[in-house]
């Protein structure tokens, strides 16, 4: 399956509608195909070739969306990189990848500048955004407008890219370590936004913000799935509160994509009450889980359902979706809700399993702990030059995600903790996000994160790091005792800290090995 085949599709059938808008531009299909056929000559006739490598570093904007399509087109591979690494772990990348166009925006001037000095693959640097044109030495540089409209008016070029090609190259954003360019193909993310179109009900009424970043794939999925069926694209270049609120009201969004600390920051902004969602029919998280807490005021602020999903950039990404069953319609509202805060049900297309260490499946009761893994068409076929890691992560076919979960009776899925996120102190399971749910209950706190801290005397001690709402004062006793009111004694944190700001992913997820390895680098000697 190609990945073109979409975008061919929605410029004939629906060449009048809105395709998208992101600030004043707004585009047609007609209009949007013909950016994208000019785009697909630039690049035609920069030398790039079917498995040629262009990277991304930008914000969301219209000009990303036309550069997935017109990769795709080509049978070039898009690497989208993270703006928010260094410029040193962007050269790696470059480097690695062995990419030939540098797509840049001049928000990050400097730290492109940086990265792509003496890269011998690098042909040129096209730029996004207004400003003088950056300088980057010996390798040549053009404003994106300037180098697609020397091609205006050309016949789109269609090479016909086969489902096994690589499509994308991700690279993970390295939480766990070095990042590893993550391998899709057509036939991964082409059958992926199908799936998505089957099990989300899509259709060309549907109206999409990308408002998490588009080099992620909590959004980056949505940007085929809403093309298959004519549907609009809305961008919003950079998360902020006060601005997503009313463009949700503006363009009559119906659904989105984000991580829990964006939703976390909507819901309890003093603005949310002051616009209206009567379009939005869905918020979807991704990322990490959720506390239930948080889906409640989702659905009684924005009046829209939330749907969790659960994956990895490695699964194209969605493996497991909280969609209630037809029999959980019934159920009371508290029930349903209960449901929505689950990981979810499989995902359309694939196979996954809940398995103990000898691979034997978990019992289906809620309650015996397991390791996902996964397997089916969406899933990587490994790591780009890294057979070692490939062979790590899949074997026989089949994805260890690291992820420990239950799986219940009607085999829903919930996810416990990461394994290397679990803590065990005094020989006593703790899961992290067991902990993290109850926190979030305080009104005082605002953001959190549960982990693990090195003890001489109970091998690991639970610590909560915490951001507090404006305004708000906690003490580290009250935390504690807040915690044991609710769980075993020997849950709750036995330390506390207050920061101003999380570390974070370029997504948006808690950082939570920048907290936790502090401490272990440090091994630093704590008295109870």
């Amino acid at each position: 399956m190609n990945l073109a085949t979409c975008i061919k599709r929605a410029m004939a059938v629906w060449p009048e509608r809105e395709a998208a808008v992101d600030g004043q531009k707004r585009y047609t299909y007609k209009e949007l195909g013909a950016r994208i056929a000019a785009l697909t000559q630039a690049l035609n006739g920069l030398g790039l070739t079917k498995g040629s490598v262009v990277a991304c570093v930008a914000p969301n904007c219209v000009e990303y969306l036309e550069l997935y399509f017109a990769t795709a087109l080509l049978g070039v591979v898009l690497a989208p990189v993270n703006y928010r690494l260094s410029a040193a772990e962007v050269r790696e990348i470059l480097l690695h990848c062995d990419a030939e166009l540098l797509v840049s925006h001049t928000d990050f001037a400097a730290l492109t500048t940086e990265a792509v000095q003496a890269l011998p693959s690098l042909k040129m640097v096209t730029w996004l955004g207004s400003g003088i044109l950056p300088r980057t030495g010996d390798v040549k540089g053009f404003h994106y407008e300037q180098f697609v409209m020397r091609h205006w008016g050309h016949e789109l070029i269609d090479t016909g890219a086969g489902g096994s090609d690589l499509a994308q190259l991700y690279y993970t954003s390295g939480t766990t370590g070095e990042a590893k360019g993550v391998m899709l193909s057509h036939d991964n993310v082409a059958t992926h936004a199908l799936g998505a179109v089957a099990e989300l009900q899509f259709s060309d009424g549907d109206v999409w913000a990308h408002i998490a970043p588009m080099f992620h794939l909590v959004d980056a999925w949505a940007i085929f799935s809403l093309t298959w069926v004519g549907g609009k694209h809305v961008f919003l270049p950079y998360f902020k509160v006060d601005e997503v609120l009313p463009l949700l009201e503006a363009e009559a969004v119906t659904a989105t994509a984000l991580v829990p600390t964006m939703v976390n920051q909507l819901v309890k902004s003093q603005k949310a009450w002051d616009y209206s969602y009567k379009r939005l029919k869905a918020i979807m998280t991704a990322g990490s889980p959720i506390a239930p807490e948080l889906v409640r005021q989702v659905e009684e602020i924005f009046g829209c359902t939330y749907i969790q999903f659960y994956g990895m950039t490695e699964t194209s990404p969605i493996l497991t979706i909280s969609l209630p069953k037809w029999e959980h319609l019934s159920l009371p509202k508290e029930k349903r809700q209960e449901i929505r805060s689950k990981t979810g049900r499989p995902f359309i297309c694939v196979d996954l399993r809940v398995v103990r260490p000898d691979g034997t499946d978990v019992e289906h009761d809620g309650v015996e702990v397991g390791e996902i893994i996964a397997h089916g068409p969406t899933i990587t076929a490994g790591y780009w030059k890294n057979r070692e890691a490939t062979a790590a992560a899949i074997k026989d076919g089949w994805i260890y995600t690291g992820d420990l979960a239950v799986m219940d009776s009607d085999g829903y899925v919930n996810i416990v903790d990461r394994k290397k996120d679990m803590i065990i102190s005094g020989g006593e399971n703790v899961y992290s996000t067991e902990v993290e749910y109850v926190l979030q209950e305080h009104p005082a706190v605002f953001e959190c994160a549960v982990f693990g801290i090195p003890d001489d005397r109970w091998g690991e001690i639970v610590k909560a790091t915490l951001v507090l709402r404006p305004g708000m004062t906690l003490t580290s006793t009250e935390v504690i005792t807040f915690v044991k009111e609710r769980l075993a004694h020997y849950k709750a944190p036995r330390e506390v800290e207050i920061v101003e700001e999380m570390p974070k992913t370029g997504s948006g997820k808690i950082l939570k090995k920048v907290l936790r390895d502090k401490h272990w680098d440090s091994r630093v000697k704590r008295v109870n």
